[in-house]
């Protein structure tokens, strides 16, 4: 990610995990634990990016949840651990917070609707911007840099997007990427689609008019989709994105859980 550097520090980047979702192609799996607690190499599967992000000193997390929430509520409570060497050396205090959507609403957002929920946790200040990850995949060496979101904020887009190339399940991708390091809806001629690897930085003023028109802390429990205002902003050329290479794998099945248990 190049961009020019900010004269401007910002504060302490946050992030959240998205662990709502009930996980339906999971099934019977998912029926009595929630996905981001399934197994996946000897630790739950939301463990892993939660790992990621605290080996890159990004303490402030917020993680959504409504299909057995509380399971992972329980879990987890208000204080991780790391699962691998411990990473912090900044003694930054670390602490999970939650949003509850089935607690509050008895019902999941969907992926716009619960960052919208979280934005005031997530982006108290107009300038705050945020990493946003999910809690189903796999990406065990992804760098959750805090210089990277520095640049991000400097660069003035609202989103930036990291794409990876398509698995099997996902042939046509979502997004292309312009030689310009902007996201595009459709491929230029010759072109290809890349597949969305729901990792991004998002900046507050995404999930405000007029590009989102869900109230911010989403008081109403409105659910909305984030394909949508993505492909909106796209189209108005204030979404950034890059192609990243490493180890990506989307756990949407039991059969890729298997297989990715099984690789170990």
């Amino acid at each position: 990610m190049r961009l020019a550097p900010s004269s401007k520090p910002i504060p302490a980047v946050r992030a959240m995990i998205l662990a709502a979702g009930r996980g339906e192609r999971m099934r019977p799996l998912t029926d009595h634990t929630p996905k981001p607690l399934l197994q996946v190499r000897g630790k739950p599967l939301m463990q892993w990016p939660l790992d990621a992000l605290l080996r890159a000193g990004i303490s402030d997390i917020v993680i959504n949840t409504a299909w057995l929430g509380e399971q992972i509520e329980e879990y987890y409570g208000p204080m991780p651990s790391v699962s691998s060497e411990p990473p912090l050396g900044s003694g930054e205090r670390t602490g999970f917070r939650y949003s509850s959507e089935e607690r509050d609403f008895g019902y999941a957002l969907e992926t716009a609707g619960g960052i919208a929920r979280a934005l005031p946790m997530l982006a108290p200040r107009e300038q705050d911007v945020f990493w946003v990850a999910a809690g189903d995949i796999f990406a065990p060496e992804f760098p959750f840099v805090r210089e990277t979101a520095q640049q991000f904020a400097a660069s003035g887009k609202l989103v930036h997007l990291w794409l990876v190339p398509n698995p099997p399940h996902n042939p046509k991708g979502d997004f292309a990427l312009g030689s310009d390091g902007l996201a595009l809806n459709e491929a230029p001629e010759g072109g290809v689609r890349h597949t969305f690897s729901a990792i991004a930085l998002y900046r507050r003023q995404f999930f405000e008019p007029p590009w989102c028109t869900v109230l911010p802390g989403n008081p109403q429990g409105t659910a909305a989709p984030l394909a949508p205002l993505l492909r909106k902003a796209i189209e108005a050329g204030q979404v950034s994105a890059e192609l990243y290479r490493g180890t990506w794998i989307d756990v949407g099945t039991p059969e890729r859980l298997a297989q990715l248990n099984a690789d170990e």
